[in-house]
């Protein structure tokens, strides 16, 4: 009663709200949530959702009926949040829990005490803000509608480009400037002659043959012209016109579309928008031989084919200005259609999945920790080479080896990453093997061979571990019922092959 008092003062709200019948039921059963955490993991975070309600009690009022359902709300979505425990930073589905050793259930314990949303404090763990996931993209209007082009008028500027056949390149490019603030929904001259480029137009592309970025002219036709994308001497490929213009417009277009989107990421998705659409354009427009092995059938599907075939064939009448100026317009938004298909997933899918893998690479030490493990027979060479995802659909590859640049993660010092761990639809827990970077089927390291193409008991027979699902054929993937047992694949695959290497 006295405590009851002191933390709900009368003449509050809480006080009315938060009867002293409800504060000793609430409390009672914190008490009884404490002497049996150590059996029960779920019981312990009701514990720590009581301690939350007691501590924010000046924070927020509280429904008559509230103290103890809110300890049964908040103890059923973390029950079934996915189904699963949180366990160093990585999921546990549920239907596996029952396989988890005492020492791992009491950091079960300690993790739901301690976790608070996506921050966490504790050692090796990093906080990460997870807003990502309310990126979504603009809708910008083809008309002056101010409530879909966030206030920006159309444009009363010209752009100008060649007439004639016209190519993904410029019809992207003007695409492209019509996406900013400046040139929104700008009108098109296309000519070749200088005299109106000059007078009638106020940017001018693909057509002059100068490169001047005070000028407003980005024509790359030029003899001496050797423009790639961030001075990268190492790209296949020199700029287009519609290069040049995304290389001084291409993040405005971005963060038009992803007005919120952080100036850092914003700089991420310029990289990866040319890296991923941009630079075959570029590529096909100043005339990269694609590479043997690549140049198939398909090649008639990408854009480049696909804005071609809107020109005139050569036995169509060639007098109706206005019929080619509208093909061109149409595949203007043919590009930028293909252009915010890619930017879409790029920032909406691949920029929080980028968190997810950044959180397992800085965590992977906690992952691949052998040291608490007194029954464990792998070397410490496997320490930090292997990852656990929070969920295995979500892209990861391009990511892991971008970050394992950024944190100078190399095979010459044996800190790569070579397996992923992570849980299929079904829940059963994959190990997947690391490819070579520019490679599909090479392997860092592959799964033993002779586990490859064996399947449950016999495979765990073969291996030593419970559990064993499968180990595919061709050794890049297997599978097991628990995270133990698919972590003990990886640290194993890795122990085998150290001690080949050291004969």
């Amino acid at each position: 009663s006295a405590l009851h008092s002191y933390l709900f003062p009368k003449n509050t709200s809480n006080h009315r709200f938060y009867s002293k019948r409800q504060f000793s039921s609430a409390f009672t059963i914190g008490i009884i949530a404490t002497l049996a955490s150590s059996y029960t993991p779920s019981l312990a975070y009701a514990w720590s959702s009581t301690s939350s309600v007691i501590r924010n009690r000046s924070r927020r009022s509280i429904s008559s009926s509230s103290g103890i359902n809110s300890l049964l709300i908040s103890l059923n979505k973390r029950e079934n949040n996915n189904n699963n425990y949180y366990y160093k930073n990585h999921w546990i589905p549920n239907q596996h829990r029952t396989s988890i050793s005492n020492n791992l259930r009491k950091e079960v314990i300690i993790r739901a005490m301690s976790t608070n949303n996506n921050n966490n404090d504790g050692d090796g763990d990093v906080a990460m803000n997870d807003s990502s996931s309310g990126w979504k993209r603009a809708k910008l209007s083809d008309d002056n509608d101010d409530d879909n082009n966030n206030g920006v008028k159309n444009s009363e500027l010209v752009i100008g480009t060649h007439s004639g056949t016209f190519q993904a390149d410029e019809a992207l490019g003007v695409w492209l400037l019509r996406q900013t603030e400046v040139y929104r929904n700008a009108k098109v001259i296309r000519t070749r002659d200088l005299e109106v480029l000059k007078s009638s137009c106020d940017i001018v592309i693909d057509v002059g043959g100068e490169y001047d970025h005070s000028a407003l002219k980005y024509d790359h036709h030029q003899r001496g012209y050797e423009e790639r994308f961030l001075s990268d001497p190492e790209r296949c490929s020199k700029l287009s016109a519609s290069g040049l213009v995304y290389r001084h417009y291409g993040k405005e277009v971005i963060s038009a579309y992803y007005p919120s989107l952080p100036s850092s990421l914003v700089d991420l998705t310029y990289n990866k928008m040319y890296d991923r659409f941009m630079e075959a354009i570029d590529a096909v427009d100043t005339g990269v031989e694609m590479a043997p092995e690549m140049a198939y059938n398909g090649f008639s599907t990408t854009l480049s084919s696909r804005v071609s075939r809107l020109n005139p064939r050569w036995n169509e009448p060639d007098d109706d200005t206005t019929n080619i100026d509208q093909r061109f317009e149409e595949a203007s938004q043919m590009c930028g259609t293909d252009f915010l298909s890619v930017l879409t997933p790029v920032v909406e899918s691949d920029l929080p999945a980028r968190e997810h893998v950044q959180k397992a690479v800085l965590n992977r030490i906690l992952t691949d920790d052998n040291t608490n493990d007194s029954n464990s027979s792998s070397s410490s060479s496997s320490n930090g080479r292997i990852i656990t995802l929070s969920s295995g659909g979500l892209p990861w590859k391009n990511h892991l080896y971008d970050l394992e640049q950024e944190y100078n993660l190399t095979e010459e010092t044996n800190t790569s990453i070579l397996f992923v761990l992570y849980t299929d639809q079904s829940g059963m827990w994959r190990v997947q093997c690391v490819s070579v970077k520019g490679q599909a089927f090479a392997n860092r390291l592959s799964l033993p061979e002779h586990w490859r193409g064996v399947r449950d008991d016999t495979l765990s027979e073969v291996s030593g571990i419970p559990g064993c699902r499968f180990c595919h054929a061709a050794g890049f993937i297997g599978g097991n019922d628990t995270y133990e047992g698919a972590l003990k694949m990886a640290q194993t695959a890795i122990e085998l092959a150290s001690s080949s290497s050291s004969k």
